[in-house]
């Protein structure tokens, strides 16, 4: 399954009513997990099987108290995502949060950073990209793991300008 074709699986997915969506095809695994959203990210990993299944599960409803406590919450998220910059992936590839394997990461969550300061890097076609902050500030969120498969324009990392 090519690249392109698990991006467009994903969009229609999206638009859809499934909610789950679980495939095995020759050379890798994909899950798709639309239930909590925020806690469940897109996998696919490599596997030998030629299976397919596909599984619909209604959602889970929230409880009353959590719906009420849920505008307050979604608020502070906007007073806080109104004063932060983020960096975000200028190409598609695989981003390493540190130079090399038996190197420590370039930040972390707390750290300052200056602008123009390498914070990780995007590997695409054999080729490394130095991904540079956009602001000085402090890092409060590492938006992707190690190793992930980035798209482009995804944040990666989130500053608190100074």
């Amino acid at each position: 399954m090519k690249f392109a074709e698990i991006q467009e699986l994903i969009a229609q997915i999206d638009q859809s009513e499934i909610q789950k969506l679980e495939l095995d095809f020759e050379g890798g695994h994909i899950l798709i997990d639309k239930r909590d959203i925020a806690d469940q990210p897109v996998q696919v990993t490599g596997t030998g099987k030629e299976t397919a299944k596909q599984q619909e599960q209604a959602s889970p409803a929230l409880p009353t108290a959590s719906a009420k406590a849920l505008p307050e919450s979604a608020k502070q998220a906007t007073e806080v995502k109104a004063n932060t910059v983020q960096v975000k992936a200028p190409l598609v590839g695989i981003v390493y949060l540190q130079p090399s394997p038996d190197k420590p990461q370039y930040k972390k969550v707390g750290d300052h950073v200056q602008k123009g300061e390498v914070v990780c890097l995007i590997e695409a076609m054999k080729m490394m990209t130095e991904i540079k902050s956009t602001s000085s500030g402090t890092i409060t969120e590492i938006l992707v793991a190690n190793e992930e498969v980035v798209e482009y324009d995804q944040p990666l990392i989130t500053i608190i300008p100074d």
